[in-house]
């Protein structure tokens, strides 16, 4: 490494440190695409028994009184109506819940296990099974009336289909009379009025009745905490509100555990959310969590550990000693991540266990497997034989999988590709056509009509918007599906795209797996390569170069010295956050360009955090003035602004604003025209010159300014840095202020531990 040569400024005078507002913020999650778990979330609080503390949401504006501070959230995206997306996999997962409780009744009936458990922990056990056969609860488990039935699921269907926009937007959006009247209430209980449409939208037809009559379901609204929940209900309620109040305590316990799932968790074990509950001044934890299972808010599982750990094991066969002698674990999580994730697993389970479809002669895979080097020919030969086939590397590695696409089209199968973002499309595109080229396919054939490529993003291919349509089952029109950034799958979007390969189908999963997981709950990727249920293949293509040898280390946890003759990498030490924003535009705007040759639209900065002194915050205030100065007459935009735009909570995409005008915000996303409506250019719409490394993952760029202020220590980890690092073609500069927690951040601070059911429920499915 080198240090920053001389500089043509000096610095500024240094600003007083702020705390840094990291990734793991909730309310800026939401708005962001940031993936709570990776950094101190209210989640992990959750998961971890501790009070969840996530500043800065729309909650914070319901005690206030003033506009939420929250952008993008999961509300306001269904309010608007503007994410045809989201909402195509939303409404293919609801649609996919009577298949799957049909097919869970067909089942042979459960191991008898926890016979071992005694006290609340039995009862609990005992009234789950009640539940589930659908006999009254016992009477010390559950009190009071049996609850309502539940409202019927619509009509199965074999595979998800893909949803127009204009339909999820008429589907989603709230009736003007539905949103006043929730307006109304808001007002009698003194919540912020702008509530509205998010809490009509959540909550559905009869909104307003429910808040009068339950006013703690406020915490459905995204954002809102339940202390603002609290004081919503005692305007409303008066001397009938208490602590004790058994609505409080269920919404209290799924507020919870929607929490644990920003934070990457698909359930919770029962004594984390008990002692969750008790800190949340809930007073009788065990009764919150037995009324929220007794009205369908939460489901309840039990998975067999092994006696000697805590993992889940394999379920045997009915009937021996060791079933009725095993412990088990009690879990309990929200049916939507519950459903994805057995859904998930019949889906994997259907691919690992079928055939791949006879495309063509065992010779002819053989020969193009042969006539490839090394990983590369294992990954062909993997394919061939199996349904479903993992692929582990770096950025290096792309051009196996680009040499898998490129042979199955030589063999005539309809093959595609799916990234996470529009920007790895990109450079997936030119990465095949010039392995194409090399192998003397033609890149556009009649195979892909109309299209340019084989090469989809995830979200374009499940909404229909990309890829190769839909057959008259429903399933993707394709043979071979390879999708690429793995790691960023959580377990409703992997459902889905499982769930919709037809029949003998094959399914690569490809990607780095040091990278941060997903935004969404689960660990998928991670999950099958612990579970090793199919062929595993690690690309031996070493990362080139100084940035190459950087991450690598980094991704075994060592922070290595390493020789950079051409100034691949550089630091720049910095003693405070003012001398940090300093250094960072100077090095945007005059030493990248000047002593590397990248210009500044091609350099992107990357920092853990959006509020603090050295946040995306500051830095884009900081960038614009020198790079684009403007009045931003438009939300605080002007044309040739760098932004990134979150459709949805979890998506975000890089790009330019082009004009406004009445009908909105103009922007280009990749060669890609988008207008966002004024009134949604607040929450789905930020500056780009600085994001988080949430937001950059699945990109890359030529040059990156990786900044590390002292006040963002404590957010780093080893994902992190070597998510942020990575992001780097050719030169990284680092802004450095954390002194030695770089280094204890990548030797000790692995990912945060994320509570999935994805292995035990694989376990019995999957033929030895």
């Amino acid at each position: 490494m080198s240090t920053e040569p001389e500089t043509t400024e000096d610095a500024e005078p240094g600003a007083p440190t702020g705390g840094a507002e990291t990734e793991g913020a909730e309310g800026d999650a939401a708005a962001s695409g940031e993936a709570p778990a990776a950094e101190g979330t209210a989640g992990d609080a959750a998961a971890s028994g501790e009070v969840p503390a996530a500043e800065g949401t729309a909650g914070d504006a319901a005690a206030s009184g003033e506009a939420p501070a929250a952008e993008g959230t999961a509300g306001d995206a269904a309010a608007s109506g503007e994410a045809p997306a989201a909402e195509a996999e939303l409404r293919a997962q609801r649609a996919e819940r009577e298949r799957i409780e049909q097919r869970k009744a067909e089942k042979k009936t459960p191991i008898e296990a926890g016979t071992k458990l005694s006290g609340k922990a039995a009862d609990l056990l005992a009234a789950v099974r009640a539940v589930e056969s659908g006999e009254k609860p016992v009477a010390m488990v559950f009190e009071g009336p049996e609850p309502a039935p539940r409202r019927s699921a619509p009509e199965p269907v074999r595979r998800p289909q893909p949803v127009a926009a204009e339909a999820a937007a008429a589907s989603t959006a709230p009736a003007p009379s539905a949103v006043q009247a929730v307006r109304q209430v808001l007002s009698a209980g003194g919540a912020p009025e702008v509530l509205a449409p998010q809490a009509a939208a959540a909550l559905g037809e009869g909104a307003d009745e429910l808040l009068r009559a339950d006013p703690w379901q406020l915490l459905r609204v995204a954002g809102v905490r339940p202390e603002q929940a609290d004081g919503f209900a005692r305007a409303l309620l008066g001397s009938e509100c208490g602590p004790d109040d058994e609505r409080r305590g269920r919404a209290v316990t799924v507020w919870l555990l929607e929490q644990a799932a920003l934070a990457g968790h698909t359930a919770l074990e029962m004594p984390t959310l008990l002692a969750a509950l008790a800190q949340r001044a809930v007073p009788n934890p065990d009764s919150a969590v037995q009324d929220a299972i007794a009205e369908g808010d939460a489901l309840v599982f039990q998975d067999a550990l092994e006696e000697t750990g805590g993992a889940p094991a394999p379920v045997e066969e009915e009937g021996t000693d060791e079933d009725e002698e095993r412990p088990v674990r009690v879990l309990v999580g929200l049916e939507r991540y519950a459903l994805a994730e057995e859904s998930l697993a019949d889906g994997l389970a259907r691919l690992v266990n079928s055939v791949p479809k006879q495309d063509g002669p065992a010779e002819d895979w053989e020969r193009v497997a042969a006539a490839a080097q090394g990983s590369t020919g294992e990954l062909l030969r993997a394919v061939a034989a199996h349904g479903l086939v993992l692929h582990t590397g770096g950025e290096a590695s792309l051009t196996e999988p680009a040499a898998l696409l490129t042979a199955a089209h030589t063999l005539g199968l309809r093959a595609w590709a799916a990234t996470h973002g529009p920007i790895g499309r990109t450079r997936f595109t030119a990465l095949l056509h010039r392995s194409e080229t090399a192998s003397g396919t033609p890149s556009t054939d009649a195979r892909f009509p109309g299209a340019h490529s084989p090469v989809a993003t995830v979200a374009g291919l499940l909404s229909g918007a990309e890829g190769p349509g839909r057959d008259a089952d429903g399933a993707l029109d394709l043979d071979l599906l390879v999708v690429l950034d793995a790691p960023q799958l959580d377990v409703e979007t992997a459902a889905l795209l499982t769930e919709s390969l037809p029949d003998g189908a094959r399914l690569v999963l490809a990607g780095d797996p040091g990278v941060l997981w997903s935004v969404g709950p689960g660990r998928v990727f991670a999950d099958l390569l612990a579970a090793r249920i199919c062929p595993q293949v690690a690309s031996r293509q070493p990362g080139p170069g100084p940035l190459g040898e950087l991450v690598s280390g980094i991704g075994i946890g060592e922070l290595n010295q390493v020789e950079a003759p051409g100034k691949e990498v550089v630091i720049v030490p910095v003693r405070d956050a003012g001398e940090a924003v300093h250094r960072t535009v100077q090095l945007v705007v005059d030493s990248v360009p000047r002593a590397i040759g990248v210009p500044a639209e091609e350099t992107q900065v990357i920092t853990p955090g959006h509020g603090g002194a050295v946040g995306t915050r500051a830095l884009n205030a900081a960038l614009k003035e020198r790079l684009n100065p403007g009045p931003g007459r438009f939300g605080g935009f002007d044309p040739g602004d760098r932004i990134v735009y979150s459709p949805v909570p979890g998506r975000a995409l890089p790009g330019r604003v082009v004009k406004a005008d009445a009908e909105g915000l103009h922007l280009s996303c990749e060669s890609e025209d988008v207008v966002v409506p004024k009134e949604r250019v607040e929450q789905s719409v930020r500056h780009g010159w600085a994001l988080t490394a949430h937001q950059a993952v699945g990109s890359r760029w030529p040059a990156v300014v990786v900044v590390l202020p002292g006040d963002a220590a404590q957010a780093l980890s080893r994902p992190w840095v070597y998510t942020a690092f990575g992001r780097a073609d050719r030169h990284l500069s680092v802004v450095h202020g954390v002194e030695q927690a770089l280094a204890k951040a990548v030797a000790e601070v692995p990912a945060k531990p994320r509570t999935t059911r994805l292995p035990v429920l694989l376990a019995p499915q999957i033929s030895s």
